[in-house]
This record gives structure tokens, sequence and C-alpha cells, in this order.
């Protein structure tokens, strides 16, 4: 049975950084898009980035890029972001997705989302 399960989330001053972690069972990441979403309170879900076999790293969001990396690691079937520098406004909840089209580029939905884990960045 599929499951995403993201951990690493916490509360962190402006500046700290974090690493989540969205650990895939019942299907490969690599066979898969996995991408990473966020949602601010009273805020739209965001994508932030993704990574396919094909594509490597994609960046939803080029006005993250230098603060938050996608990476992963075949060989624990999971997927990381690397937040550094992390500002109050990236408080949210952050979600991982797998998408069957295997294609971050792609238009089709996520069909696959864990239940996400919380950042609070606050002094």
């Amino acid at each position: 049975q599929l499951e995403l399960v993201e951990s690493g989330g916490g509360l962190v001053q402006p500046g700290d950084s974090l690493r989540l972690s969205c650990a895939a069972s019942g299907i490969l990441v690599d066979d898969y898009a996995i991408g990473w979403f966020r949602q601010a309170p009273d805020k739209e879900r965001e994508g932030i980035s993704c990574f396919s076999r094909k594509e490597g790293s994609v960046y939803y969001a080029d006005s993250l890029k230098g603060r938050f990396t996608i990476s992963r690691d075949v060989a624990k079937n999971t997927v990381y972001l690397q937040m550094n520098n992390l500002k109050p406004e990236d408080t949210a909840h952050y979600y991982c997705a797998a998408r069957i089209s295997r294609i971050c580029s792609g238009v089709g939905p996520y069909n696959y989302w864990g239940q996400g884990t919380t950042v609070t960045v606050s002094s």
C-alpha cells in the first residue's frame, strides 16, 4: 500500500535551516515525479519544486531558488527539501506528492499526497 510520509518540520527562528524528508513506500521515487508544496494559513497551496528522473530538479517558484533545494536518495526511496535562511513568510504546512505522469513539467494532477509537516518560522 503506497504511503508518503513527511518529516522534519518544526519551530525555528528566522535565518535557520531545515531539511524536510518525504519517505515513500509502495512506490519507487525513481519512477515518479515527486513534488513539494506548501500552504500558509488563509492562502492557496503553492508549488515549490519537483524532482523526476528525466528532468532532475525543477523549481515551480523561481523566487525560492538559492534558498530551497530539492534532492533525492533513491537507495532510501526518499526525497528531500533543504530550506535555508528561513523567513517568517515560509511558515506553512509542507506536503510532498507523487505524480503518475512522471514529469514535473506536465499539466496533470499529482495523484498521491502525504499528510504534511508544519514549519513555523518565528522569533
